[in-house]
């Protein structure tokens, strides 16, 4: 194992400014993660080829920051972006939504402020769509406060925090407090929120290149006169108006009739748009649910999305593997998808905490034979040679950067 893998990055990364600092493409430093997944591998090729590994970490598209950094900063802020150029995201994630005033801001969900920032303890809280009410009996503790419920300027005064909330609370700071289930208690207490357009600088800055994923409104379309082509337009001239070419930006959405948009009227960005695959919970009745399995149930058809011009599909790890043999194997759904000429992303890794019980819902198709951490590795290496994708979101990149630098992936 080269020793520039067993470096101790946590505390640089921890010490990482904000975006008001000047930024510069980063020295990749991957911690002691990776030879920790490395050495509970079982015996075989696998841990025979990373374990000999002296490839020196870089940057590469195969490893996608997953709103930035997640299992350790705040996501979409601008320390979560640094670390995870600093773990060698060649690709950064900024999922896009917009504020009362239609500006576009880095956030995952326009309704999740009540648990990724500080709002319910700022005078801000007033603003909220619905003000935080405590546990009480057996109903839950609750808020949901919006992007849209306040201005560029006031939703600037915020500060991220980890995404995670105690609904058993009767306060706000218990409410505030709780944490995820995957989280560890060491993480970055607070983060630098970003418009979409700084999170341009910032990254392009960082030497990191583009996903932005077009959130779907919680407020009805059109918002204020401000249509959803008006929105996925919006998101693409803040790209142009950087200076950012096309060939450096994957705009995702979960929406296929945002890819379509952009297929139609910004071919070049349309070009690399990503179809973000949530058929699993497909409300359409008529269409109902995927089966990546069945590929009768794939509606559209592999075959047909791309006949719309859609170049890049990107499903959760679980939909694209199998067990077979008791091992790891390509779904039917990546067998199509490759057969259609689909490229596939998948997401998202090092989101589903220890693996020794499964794996949970990002492993579900595998849980049988998911048995310890090394499995994230198992699957990092299902996904790169036997199904084939061409990037991976993680939560901590350090773990694909590694894989992709040992392997040598683009």
């Amino acid at each position: 194992m080269s020793k520039t893998l067993t470096l101790t990055a946590l505390g640089a990364l921890m010490a990482l400014p904000g975006a008001t600092a000047a930024a510069e493409p980063p020295m990749i430093e991957l911690g002691p993660r990776p030879a920790y997944l490395v050495d509970l591998l079982p015996e075989g090729a696998l841990k025979d080829r990373l374990s000999s590994c002296t490839a020196e970490p870089r940057a590469t598209l195969f490893s996608i920051g997953h709103r930035g950094a997640a299992l350790m900063f705040p996501e979409h802020t601008a320390e979560s972006y640094r670390a995870a150029a600093r773990t060698g995201a060649g690709i950064i994630e900024c999922d896009v939504t917009f504020t009362a005033d239609k500006e576009l801001v880095c956030r995952h969900a326009q309704n999740d402020l009540h648990t990724t920032t500080d709002i319910l303890a700022s005078d801000l809280a007033a603003k909220c769509t619905a003000p935080f009410s405590p546990a009480s009996g057996e109903t839950k503790a609750s808020a949901e406060c919006r992007t849209s419920d306040l201005t560029l300027a006031e939703f600037r005064t915020l500060n991220g925090k980890m995404d995670a909330a105690d609904t058993s609370a009767t306060d706000v700071a218990g409410y505030m407090n709780g944490t995820a289930p995957w989280r560890t208690d060491l993480y970055a207490t607070r983060g630098t929120l970003m418009t979409h357009a700084e999170s341009i600088e910032l990254i392009k800055s960082l030497g990191g290149k583009f996903t932005p994923e077009l959130k779907a409104p919680s407020v009805e379309m059109p918002y204020d006169g401000f249509t959803q082509e008006d929105y996925a337009q919006k998101m693409i001239d803040e790209y142009k108006a950087s200076g950012v070419p096309a060939s450096d930006v994957w705009a995702q959405s979960f929406n296929l009739d945002d890819i379509k948009y952009w297929i139609e009227n910004e071919p070049e960005f349309g070009a690399q748009a990503v179809y973000l695959d949530d058929r699993y919970e497909a409300s359409d009745e008529d269409e109902g649910l995927i089966d990546p399995m069945d590929a009768a149930t794939f509606k559209p058809t592999m075959q047909e999305l791309a006949d719309m011009g859609v170049r890049y599909i990107a499903p959760p790890l679980w939909m694209l593997v199998t067990e077979k043999d008791g091992k790891m194997a390509p779904s039917v759904y990546a067998e199509e998808a490759k057969a259609a000429g689909l490229k596939i992303i998948a997401w998202s890794l090092e989101r589903s905490g220890p693996l020794a019980s499964g794996g949970g819902w990002y492993f579900q198709s595998v849980a049988d034979i998911t048995r310890s951490d090394a499995d994230y590795l198992t699957m990092v290496d299902v996904l790169a040679q036997d199904v084939g994708v061409v990037g991976i979101f993680s939560d901590w990149p350090a773990t694909t950067t590694f894989y992709a630098s040992c392997m040598d992936l683009e």
